[in-house]
């Protein structure tokens, strides 16, 4: 806009003066400001007629670690070339969408993809297909929006979990019997022959057609109960930035254990504390998994419930036979006497710890790697009176980390020695450690 009216400015003066002086030069001036101005504007106006654009994207939803894929289409109709066509896409995914700026011949099309890492959990949006053109000189500007925005999720990643098992669930048929059920349940373990009065439905139709007499399977009982996944989110407990944060591997240590269990067909329900407390309630099947996903991929480290009181405020959700899973960072011992209360109930109980002090240490080694590198960067000379008192803060922080992890400690030692007076089974995962090789219980 200031450009515009410093341009109409110089315009009138120009003109001004060609008609006051009857200078030949300044009308030539006038004639060529008229023809440029004139010429950028009907080429601006232009730029986006008789254009047609749109993009596609691969998927709406996908796990930490797949890869978005966007496809941009842009066509000229026209007998005119487009000379200047700038094209993005807003969103405010993780590095973005990245634009392109191009030209089109008369009559002609572009189609380019646009590979994009879905490098964090959450829910995103891309914004309307913006399309921008201009004149070579600047003065004019043309934009307009194509489509309409779509929301995209992003879930977080889930690890395999080979050694994980939940305790039975002290119920009959909660775990793998020797003997074959007549009860159709998911565990078909084998094939035998028809035998009058097998239900037609359980028929396997492929071992029918290898063996060329009719095979039907055989069940065992289900093995184990539901389970009720209680996730902490208090923000004094979490530790660690970005991936490797207690955050991260703590939604990820959910949505892997809720994955492994409605695999296995059980009953799943989740309970976050976070600013507010959410709930799932259990159940079980494939949109079981994508409630539970759409939720996980949403929380944060931003609650101030204790985790004693979100199970104690679960209890009541609980019921005989279930399991209760707790994932927490936290080494306040409040919240032992309340899960182990829950055996009482005919709960089996399983903790899920994460050592916040590796993640905290695993930070402060990232941030120490980075100012490294930085002062290497821009290396400068220092007096030394600054490199003395730069030593001395050194030592004191160096002092202050070795008191805070000596509690830490003492902290984890009383927490380990809590759960193993009430006999309650504890996996703890420290940073740098895949959970499928942590959780082995």
């Amino acid at each position: 806009m200031i450009r515009r009216l410093q341009l109409f400015v110089i315009g009138g003066v120009v003109l001004v003066a060609a008609f006051s002086t009857a200078l030949p030069f300044l009308f030539y001036l006038v004639y060529l400001a008229i023809l440029v101005i004139g010429g950028s504007y009907i080429l601006t106006r232009l730029g986006l007629s008789d254009l047609e654009a749109g993009y596609a994207v691969s998927q709406l939803h996908g796990q930490v670690g797949d890869q978005l894929r966007v496809t941009y289409t842009l066509r000229n109709t026209s007998r005119w070339p487009k000379f200047w066509l700038e094209v993005h896409n807003p969103s405010n995914l993780p590095g973005g969408l990245h634009g392109r700026a191009l030209s089109l011949a008369p009559r002609s099309e572009r189609s380019w993809l646009v590979k994009v890492p879905l490098s964090r959990r959450g829910h995103f949006r891309i914004e309307p297909l913006q399309i921008r053109t201009g004149d070579p000189f600047g003065f004019f500007e043309a934009s307009a929006t194509v489509g309409q925005g779509i929301p995209l999720v992003v879930y977080p990643r889930i690890e395999r979990l080979p050694l994980w098992e939940l305790p039975p669930a002290g119920l009959e048929g909660s775990h793998a019997a020797a003997v074959r059920t007549l009860q159709t349940t998911p565990l078909a373990t084998t094939v035998r022959p028809w035998a009058p009065g097998d239900s037609f439905n359980r028929i396997h139709w492929k071992s029918t057609a290898r063996h060329g007499d009719i095979q039907v399977k055989e069940f065992d009982l289900e093995q184990t109960s539901d389970v009720w996944i209680f996730l902490d989110l208090d923000r004094r407990a979490h530790a660690g930035i970005g991936d490797e944060s207690s955050l991260e591997v703590a939604v990820r240590a959910a949505a892997s254990i809720a994955d492994r269990a409605l695999v296995e067909n059980r009953a799943v329900g989740l309970t976050t504390s976070g600013h507010r407390m959410a709930v799932v309630p259990a159940d079980r099947g494939g949109r079981q998994h994508l409630k539970i996903m759409q939720l996980l991929a949403a929380v944060e480290a931003d609650g101030t419930t204790p985790l004693g009181e979100a199970l104690l405020a679960g209890m009541s959700r609980l019921r005989h036979g279930m399991t209760a899973v707790v994932i927490s960072p936290s080494l306040d011992r409040g919240w032992v006497r309340p899960l182990a209360a829950l055996r009482g109930m005919g709960v089996a109980c399983v903790a899920v710890i994460l050592d916040a002090q590796s993640y905290a240490k695993h930070a402060l080694a990232s941030a120490r790697v980075s100012r490294v590198a930085a002062r290497a960067l821009a290396a400068s000379e220092s007096e030394a009176s600054a490199t003395s008192g730069a030593a001395f803060a050194s030592a004191a922080s160096a002092i202050s980390a070795g008191e805070s992890e000596a509690r830490t400690e003492q902290a984890q030692r009383a927490m380990r020695h809590a759960l193993a007076e009430y006999e309650l089974r504890a996996d703890w995962v420290a940073a740098g450690q895949s959970l499928g090789e942590a959780l082995v219980s």
